[in-house]
């Protein structure tokens, strides 16, 4: 398998590879290895728990989020599409 190139912005190429290897975008995969460079891992990896998990939230709720994240197709989808496509952006 080719090495992929993340490209001068991400601080932490060993975390950005594992996160993409796990099925993370790339922009989510640059987040956290940029957050995990800034702070360190064990500091990042500690994070989250605040909000309730999406199964929670009003399919309002999840659309208003997925349009803060600009998901295409997000009036058309449902609850659990909705879900899906949130946590793989």
């Amino acid at each position: 398998m080719p090495e992929r190139d993340p490209g001068p912005s991400v601080k932490d190429e060993e975390l950005y590879e594992k996160l993409r290897d796990e099925g993370n975008s790339k922009e989510k995969s640059a987040r956290i290895a940029n957050a995990a460079a800034n702070r360190g891992r064990s500091d990042v990896g500690r994070e989250g728990g605040e909000a309730p998990a999406y199964e929670d939230w009003t399919v309002d709720e999840l659309r208003e989020r997925a349009a803060e994240l600009d998901v295409e197709g997000r009036s058309t989808m449902r609850k659990d599409e909705l879900i899906e496509a949130l946590r793989s952006h």
